[in-house]
């Protein structure tokens, strides 16, 4: 089940959702209650092998983007 990120045209509040089924209606803003919200493009981060966090192979800040 793939969590998206979704941007509120209302408020730009940036929220992450999980999503049970393709079928499912957008969320609401969890900020505003506002239904007029926008998926946005997101990177992905897959671990080798996978292999979890804390266990000597990849940190959390492996898949934070660099910059600002």
């Amino acid at each position: 089940m793939p969590i998206f990120e979704y941007q509120c045209n209302a408020c730009c509040h940036c929220f992450e959702e999980l999503v049970f089924s393709s079928q499912a209606p957008k969320p609401k803003c969890p900020k505003c209650d506002c239904g007029d919200v926008q998926k946005l493009m997101s990177a992905g981060c897959v671990r080798p092998n996978g292999i979890p966090t804390g266990s000597g192979g990849f940190k959390d800040s492996a898949c934070k983007p660099s910059g600002g």
